[in-house]
């Protein structure tokens, strides 16, 4: 350290070190060059979709509901859903094989958890003597349109619940399976028939849920639907409209201003149906696109949807690519979901709640002076410059800086 401190060129190198490098996490909207950059539940992207090509700082986790505010039904809360969430981009399938199918997310179930998804669509077919998830077509599966046993995926689901006793997960299955049982083989085989909420439980009258303490009281912490009506008198397994309300999914469910129901569904305002899953997503993935969807329209969609299904809020908002956005994306739209159904805010995170309870008086909000800066895209003026791509840092990481950099200067200085 002697040599240090009389050496005035390792100060000044070790003061623009200091200046310069990301010790300082930055925030929503905020340049940045790589995913560290930024702080916790945010990742750097940019979206050529909607001509934003600076990279910044996009939100990728919604806020923990039930962490915010406690002891709610669990039809007043919403859930991030991923639709295909075993279809992971750049993957081969279990067989070996290379997959010629559409891929719809680019992360493990495992990722998807730990980043605040609760709610899982999964194609379950029979394959290879076994339970597979394959994304394919007329019913069966194939080695091109295979990615893994449906044993592996749920097993990750398993270890998620029993390493968080109070989280709960839904899962929605599109299912061709028609091997004896093969549903409640698989489940049990993966450890979760312990966790599965019981059928005898669910509201078919438009009631409320039982609420999220006493589900995690009672360790009945995996809901679980399938398509098949059959599955609910043969295998105790939900029939998904039975209990769901459900928007038209594709293309169809993307006009502006239209929120149809799906063929299987009843209509979005059918009351007796306690849960509204809201789907937003093409018929055919576009990676590069999803940005942009998972933005304004994502949030626009889902106000239509309230009004469809007779002034409800989602309980689940179904997208492709859930890290992928211009800024806030699903992440921001479950939190604005979540606020309305849990305290009547914009957010969930401006919900006055009750330290020693945990919840929340409906109407109270504590809304910040300073919103978190809009996407690029709405923007009123792009900033005026020779690089309007890489606009500064916000200007409290900058003051940070100067302030860790002046009064380290200053310390290095001293003679003792």
């Amino acid at each position: 350290m002697g040599a240090f401190s009389k050496s005035p060129k390792l100060q000044v190198l070790f003061i623009i070190a200091c200046l310069f490098s990301p010790c300082i996490s930055l925030k929503i909207g905020e340049t940045c060059s790589k995913d560290t950059d930024c702080d916790a539940g945010l990742s750097c992207q940019t979206c050529a979709a909607n001509g934003n090509t600076r990279p910044r700082c996009t939100r990728i986790q919604p806020t923990n509901p039930t962490s915010k505010v406690k002891g709610l039904p669990f039809n007043n809360y919403t859930w991030l859903t991923t639709h295909n969430s075993y279809a992971q981009a750049g993957v081969r399938s279990s067989t070996g094989s290379l997959i010629i199918a559409p891929m719809n997310q680019n992360d493990t179930v495992t990722s998807q958890l730990k980043n605040g998804v609760r709610g899982f669509m999964l194609d379950m077919y029979d394959f290879n003597n076994d339970i597979w998830l394959c994304h394919s077509t007329g019913g069966k599966c194939y080695n091109f349109t295979a990615f893994r046993p449906a044993l592996d995926v749920l097993k990750e689901i398993r270890a998620f619940l029993e390493a968080n006793p109070s989280e709960i997960v839904t899962i929605f299955i599109e299912d061709y399976v028609t091997s004896p049982s093969g549903l409640s083989k698989v489940f049990d085989s993966a450890g979760l028939k312990t966790y599965m909420f019981p059928l005898a439980r669910m509201p078919k009258d438009g009631n409320d849920w039982p609420t999220v303490d006493d589900m995690a009281k009672n360790n009945q912490r995996l809901v679980v639907f399938t398509s098949k009506s059959s599955k609910e008198a043969s295998e105790g397994i939900a029939y998904e409209w039975n209990y769901v309300v459900e928007n038209q999914y594709g293309n169809g469910g993307m006009v502006p201003n239209s929120c149809p129901n799906r063929a299987e569904s009843s209509p979005m305002n059918t009351t007796s149906k306690s849960l509204v899953l809201v789907n937003y997503f093409r018929d055919i993935p576009n990676a590069s696109a999803t940005c942009a969807d998972n933005s304004a329209p994502l949030l626009s969609e889902i106000k239509t949807c309230y009004d469809a299904a007779g002034k409800r809020w989602p309980n689940f908002i179904a997208v492709d690519y859930y890290q992928k956005s211009d800024g806030g994306g699903a992440a921001e739209a479950v939190d604005q979901s979540n606020g309305q159904l849990t305290c009547g805010c914009d957010s969930i995170t401006y919900c006055k709640v009750n330290a020693t309870t945990g919840n929340a008086t409906f109407g109270s909000c504590d809304v910040p002076k300073l919103a978190p800066p809009p996407p690029a895209s709405l923007a009123s003026t792009p900033p005026s410059g020779p690089s309007s791509n890489f606009a500064p840092r916000n200007s409290k990481s900058i003051l940070l800086r100067w302030l860790c950099g002046t009064i380290l200067a200053a310390t290095l200085s001293m003679r003792i």
